[in-house]
């Protein structure tokens, strides 16, 4: 398997550069290979809602007992992976018109489900520069991840209180020379989907035909950058209902609206960052949040839901270069719904009322190289669900303690 391994990544860095030297002598492009071999260590005091195998972490998991009352998910765990290893290419193409052209490809060995050594896409897109907008179409970051995320040694950069997700979309920017910039975007689904009847899917979005839409603005100026954006998602969570053994087509929509405001200074030593999100529904970008069912027509089972509201809002600060001291603050509650939940319940942590996570780091940084470690406490509160108004009643705490260590060669 590993030499298997090493031929692919063999042939494949091969044939890029190759194609580079081509392009660059005959075609007009200029090619930047760049990428890095990534290991992780962690340590969590008990079982935890994650991604990746453990390495994405996100809260952890509530009390489970068994027939002795002990608690299923009260047991340490701990791992080193290399799977958060990637590849890039930036490539900087001939001028098309007026414009000025330019495209990235990245992956890494993330896979899909529990085939962690296989190639994913991470970005790939093409992009258009004019001087005071520009075009994106392909895959990468989700507009609600946007210009401000935290800095910390946790691969899920802030997840579940920052959106975390790279989506196909097409997004246009116009940046004035001075003054606010606007960023409009539609965007779809593929690896990071929403929760529905029949789990994550991006069938939801697929069946409603109108992609996720994102309108923001944000102004730059002497290391500052603040900005807000509002958010549209309307899905279709079923297209067929049985009652009494019979099959009746239906026409369903769920649609939500999210509002994010951000804030973040990078000067000096200094790197300060803030964001608050109202979140609804937005389970495809990693976070906790759903819909009910408010009514069922008798006849047909045609259901009408109200998506859960969430508030999430973290800060995070980094000082320094080669030495880097740092910490993160994030916390979250659960809103409740717009109306009365009167069937099934669909999402994620719905049965959390509030989290709270903070965690203290220090990186050592080299040219080519960067080592750190990170330790973060985390409390989730859980508890029942208040059909009424949808808020979590009668809670009691959980608390994971991580530790993580990092070792990271860029080139």
């Amino acid at each position: 398997m590993k030499r298997t391994i090493l031929a692919v990544l063999t042939a494949m860095v091969g044939t890029i550069c190759a194609f580079a030297q081509d392009g660059q002598d005959d075609k007009g492009f200029d090619f930047k290979f760049y990428g890095r071999i990534r290991a992780d260590l962690f340590y969590n005091s008990r079982a935890n809602n994650e991604n990746i195998d453990g390495l994405f972490y996100l809260y952890p998991k509530d009390h489970e007992y068994d027939a002795d009352g002990n608690d299923l998910n009260d047991g340490a765990q701990g791992n080193v992976s290399v799977i958060c290893t990637r590849l890039g290419l930036d490539i900087d193409g001939p001028r098309l018109g007026t414009a000025e052209t330019s495209a990235k490809i990245e992956t890494d060995f993330r896979g899909s489900g529990t085939s962690y050594t296989l190639l994913r896409i991470r970005h790939a897109y093409v992009n258009l520069d004019w001087k005071h907008s520009q075009l994106l179409v392909g895959q990468t970051w989700h507009p609600l991840f946007g210009e401000v995320s935290p800095s910390v040694l946790n691969i899920s950069a802030g997840a579940p209180f920052q959106p975390f997700s790279r989506s196909p979309q097409v997004r246009y920017r116009y940046v004035p020379g001075g003054g606010p910039r606007l960023t409009a975007a539609a965007v779809w689904q593929l690896q990071y989907c929403s929760m529905g009847p029949a789990g994550k899917s991006y069938s939801y979005l697929k069946d409603g035909c109108i992609p996720e839409l994102y309108v923001g603005l944000d102004y730059v100026k002497a290391g500052w950058t603040a900005g807000v954006g509002v958010e549209m998602l309307s899905i279709k969570p079923r297209k067929q209902a049985t009652i009494d053994g019979k099959v009746y087509k239906v026409d369903e929509r769920v649609t939500s609206f999210s509002i994010d405001a951000y804030a973040a200074y990078k000067g000096g030593d200094w790197n300060i960052s803030a964001k608050t999100v109202l979140a609804n529904n937005l389970t495809h970008c990693t976070m906790l949040g759903g819909f009910a069912v408010t009514s069922i027509d008798p006849k047909t089972g045609e259901c009408d839901y109200t998506p859960f509201r969430h508030s999430m809002s973290w800060v995070n600060a980094v000082y320094g270069k080669k030495w880097q001291p740092g910490f993160f603050v994030g916390y979250l509650k659960n809103l409740g719904t717009a109306k009365p939940i009167a069937g099934e319940v669909y999402g994620v942590g719905l049965d959390v009322d509030r989290l709270f996570s903070a965690s203290v780091q220090l990186s050592y940084n080299l040219p080519h190289w960067k080592l750190g470690a990170e330790f973060m406490p985390s409390t989730a509160w859980y508890g029942k669900t208040d059909v009424k108004n949808g808020r979590v009643v009668d809670t009691h705490p959980v608390t994971n303690y991580r530790i993580a260590c990092q070792c990271m060669y860029i080139f």
